[in-house]
């Protein structure tokens, strides 16, 4: 009797799996139909919205409390100086830091902590950062509320990202590579050097257009530490006062006139331009050090 109350539970248990193999593919498909739908129907919204309103007067002029004379001049540079400088911080010691984690520290108990907070930085909301930035960076350091303090905080916000990105491309280089390489009598700089980085290095990129993707789109930690929705003036120097696209474009979807809602899609549409071009020049990028790598 218990036999067969088992077997009974066991062919239940066997039709429900074979239903729910048979229903995720197309949960899953409907999934991403409703995530596509909805991210097509944002730009379809964004281009109706403010298509009419790219012009080169949205790059090149500052803003102003004309809609037909307003740009994002300033917001551009800064978004620029800010982001730019951060990757310049971020990538070199992502890279350095999964190179550690990966080829030298061996399992050690430092290493166990450093990825252990790694992985809680990435769960940190960005407004910490940008408290952090502030009273650390700007009043504590004296650093004031630069661009190099912007972009020492959008650096260490992205740093968790583009670290975890790195170790990943790294383990996935062939161990027995490196044991041909050390069978050889090559010491770990000249194993890292030829044999581990040239092959982690596109997966690499793609971490760093991530991160840089996120910093250039982040608008909480800038607010704090820059504080400002609205500047006349190019960004000079590390030194400089500085705002970003985002701070830009909340500053004109907050007004309540339409002719600011339609030039924030403007905006918008130029801040995805960017992006876009970005990701266009790190994948050539990427596709040229893959086939450089196929001929060695």
């Amino acid at each position: 009797m218990g036999h067969q109350v088992l077997s009974g539970a066991r062919r239940s248990g066997l039709r429900f799996r074979k239903f729910v193999d048979k229903a995720l593919p197309i949960i899953l498909s409907v999934a991403v139909f409703i995530a596509l739908a909805t991210l097509a129907a944002l730009l379809v919204t964004v281009v109706t919205w403010g298509g009419h309103r790219l012009s080169p007067i949205i790059i090149l002029n500052y803003p102003s409390a004309n809609p037909n004379e307003a740009g994002m001049r300033s917001a551009i540079l800064g978004s620029i100086f800010t982001v730019g400088l951060a990757a310049v911080i971020c990538i070199p010691l992502s890279i350095a830091t999964a190179i550690y984690l990966v080829e030298y520290s061996r399992g050690g108990r430092f290493s166990s902590i450093l990825s252990y907070n790694i992985s809680n930085l990435a769960g940190v909301p960005s407004i910490i950062f940008g408290v952090v930035g502030l009273g650390f960076l700007a009043y504590w350091l004296g650093m004031g509320r630069t661009i190099i303090t912007g972009a020492f905080t959008l650096a260490i916000l992205i740093l968790p990202l583009v670290t975890v990105t790195c170790v990943e491309a790294l383990k996935t280089v062939p161990d027995d590579l490196r044991q041909g390489a050390y069978a050889l009598g090559a010491t770990t700089f000249q194993v890292v050097r030829h044999v581990s980085l040239p092959r982690a290095l596109p997966m690499m990129l793609t971490g760093g257009i991530l991160g840089i993707s996120r910093a250039l789109g982040e608008a909480a930690p800038i607010l704090v530490v820059s504080g400002l929705l609205f500047i006349r003036e190019d960004p000079t120097s590390l030194f400089s006062r500085f705002t970003v696209m985002p701070l830009q474009l909340y500053n004109w979807i907050s007004r309540p006139q339409p002719a600011f809602i339609e030039l924030s899609s403007a905006g918008i549409i130029v801040l995805l331009l960017i992006l876009l071009s970005l990701n266009g020049a790190v994948i050539g990028l990427r596709q040229f050090l893959t086939r450089r790598l196929g001929q060695l």
